[in-house]
């Protein structure tokens, strides 16, 4: 199916099906669904979990690798309409297909109820299944630290509004972020995807990024939903350890800085967020239950709902329920502070606590339970139901559930699209040391380059073997990170800032011999001061191809990026400084805003 097929209230589904007339107003067509719907029904809209795409687009079987059911369970057995996309796919055409083919799967189901698509961020350099996708098929983008190094609100909400049409083009309408924690910890795994430190520059370009795709005001069919996260602020987690696992599971506040990460939020509801994503994370030590933030009635209800007067859509955070394996390696349900909970008890206290749905779950038979036990009130399950079906409706999910997937492979990753990323691309490529004026170096000089294809860096200049046959060394390097003990962990990069001795006595080496840059992939904020000490100019990038970075650095392009977090002068001073305060390091080596201009 390639073309774009509509219901209205004439057809004769409308006759059978009253809350596809569009004459009605959206809560009168909510209120005409609901009353069709059983409990096993309403039960299977409040999961939201991960699927797969088959072949070129086909439905996909069983998945071992992330223990997934088939397509067809999810929908036919389950009941589930809404879905988290994993996987990189290699055309967007082949997306659209699949999404097509999912929603005729709904489609026959006995009440119709269209499927809904979710996805983490895919228009980066970053592939970690529990965070963000390559881009494949879409324009390729600095990730969002990278946004906010070009400190450019408007760019940053062209680049929403660009995501948004690729997205629509292949059938995804929910965007799993902006993520506007603050990264106030550096060592936690998770900043790559925030816009920094900053809490008034996070709340600026998250609200922009917010409006790009949400189509501005005009939140309706062309629009995709955004998901906040990770209210009410992921970032001071102690010891900078992540809590996908239990070792990261507390939130700490030695600074009393609580306030201050829920700024960023505060800009997000300004801009009309449609949809919040509650963290991990327990909060130790504060006014508010020691329980996870998706668990916590006095965070989701008492400061969500009621003190900011949020009734959009509140979906937690990805497997709070069950144990599971990923990768074959058993991990525990992020079930913290309530570890000693059955999981039917844990969705218990998830509704109570003011939930609508559960992220990374696909368990509807324990809703189900619970209402046959008298333990929740089916009318519980309505006030939820309301909040899912209104957003597929203001969607336009029920009059025009497919797309057209020739337009998608014009659509996605065009010329214009591929261009504005690149040139965003370059934008945020922050120059921060630059000793004798090693930068610019001169177009046709002899390259030395590592971390870099020689046929991008022949473009440049000629090509050389060696350091010694050189005149300017261009290395390419990732921040450090600690090995831990499952490939699921080494995800989330995690541990020491310090560059391994044998990194920098290789960078002191080349150096030796001639002219040497240093760019640096700033996941999180290197210790670079001996990099600094022995290399002639050093970079940093958040997401740039080698072909972005060459044209800063020979002059074809201007530097312009600026540090959106300080860079710590030592793992002493990180270790030191307060998880929740920003800019708490001492003395750090470069501030916040550093950028040198070539």
């Amino acid at each position: 199916m390639t073309d774009a097929t509509t219901t209205d209230a004439a057809t004769p589904a409308a006759a059978h099906r009253p809350w596809l007339d569009a004459s009605l107003s959206v809560a009168e067509r909510v209120e005409l669904l609901l009353a069709e719907m059983t409990l096993e029904e309403k039960a299977g809209l409040l999961f939201q979990t991960m699927i797969t795409m088959g072949e070129d687009g086909e439905l996909a079987e069983a998945d071992p690798v992330f223990g997934l059911p088939s397509n067809r369970a999810y929908v036919l057995e389950k009941g589930m309409t809404h879905f988290n996309l994993l996987g990189v796919a290699p055309t967007a055409g082949a997306i659209a297909r699949w999404h097509n083919k999912l929603q005729e799967l709904a489609a026959s189901t006995r009440l119709g109820i269209p499927v809904t698509i979710s996805t983490d961020p895919r228009h980066s350099f970053t592939e970690n299944p529990g965070a963000a996708m390559l881009a494949g098929p879409f324009s390729q983008w600095p990730d969002a630290l990278g946004l906010a190094a070009t400190r450019d609100a408007a760019l940053v909400e062209r680049f929403g509004d660009i995501a948004r049409q690729e997205y629509t083009a292949v059938g995804i309408r929910v965007a799993l972020h902006p993520q506007v924690d603050l990264a106030t910890e550096p060592r936690w795994s998770r900043a790559l995807q925030t816009f920094g430190e900053d809490a008034e520059l996070s709340g600026e370009l998250g609200a922009a990024y917010i409006r790009g795709f949400q189509n501005g005001e005009s939140f309706g069919p062309g629009a995709v939903s955004a998901m906040v996260k990770h209210f009410p602020g992921g970032g001071p987690q102690k010891d900078g350890e992540d809590p996908h696992f239990a070792y990261g599971r507390e939130q700490v506040y030695p600074g009393g800085q609580f306030e201050l990460h829920l700024k960023p939020f505060e800009a997000a509801f300004e801009a009309g967020v449609r949809q919040v994503m509650p963290y991990y994370g327990m909060p130790v030590g504060t006014e508010y239950e020691e329980v996870g933030f998706g668990f916590n009635k006095s965070v989701l209800t008492g400061l969500l709902r009621e003190r900011y007067g949020f009734d959009g859509i509140v979906c937690t955070d990805w497997g709070l329920v069950n144990d599971a394996a990923i990768f074959g390696q058993p991990f525990p349900a992020r079930a913290w502070g309530v570890e000693h909970l059955t999981p039917a008890e844990r969705v218990l206290k998830i509704l109570d606590a003011g939930a609508d749905q559960f992220g990374g779950e696909a368990c509807p038979e324990l809703v189900v339970e619970l209402v046959g036990e008298g333990r929740i009130a089916e009318d519980r399950l309505d006030v939820s139901a309301r909040r899912l079906l209104r957003e597929k409706f203001l969607l336009g999910l029920f009059e025009n559930p497919f797309v057209d997937a020739e337009a998608a492979d014009a659509i996605v990753g065009s010329a214009q699209f591929r261009a504005e990323g690149d040139a965003a691309q370059r934008a945020s490529i922050t120059v921060l040391a630059n000793r004798e004026a090693a930068l610019p170096f001169a177009r046709g000089a002899k390259l030395y380059v590592e971390g870099i294809a020689p046929e991008a860096a022949a473009a440049y200049g000629e090509v050389v073997a060696s350091p010694a046959e050189a005149d300017v060394a261009i290395l390419r390097l990732q921040a450090p990170f600690e090995q831990r003990e499952t490939m699921f962990e080494n995800f989330f990069h995690a541990g020491s800032l310090d560059f391994p001795a044998d990194v920098l006595a290789h960078i002191a080496e080349v150096a030796a011999a001639v002219s040497t840059v240093v760019d640096v992939f700033l996941d999180r904020p290197a210790i670079l001061g001996p990099v600094v000490e022995t290399a002639h100019a050093v970079v940093g990038n958040w997401g740039a191809s080698a072909t972005a970075l060459l044209d800063v650095l020979s002059g074809a392009a201007p530097a312009q990026g600026k540090l959106p977090f300080d860079i710590p002068s030592s793992m002493a001073a990180v270790e030191a400084s307060r998880p929740d305060v920003p800019f708490d390091t001492a003395e750090p080596l470069f501030r916040f805003g550093h950028g040198l201009s070539l």
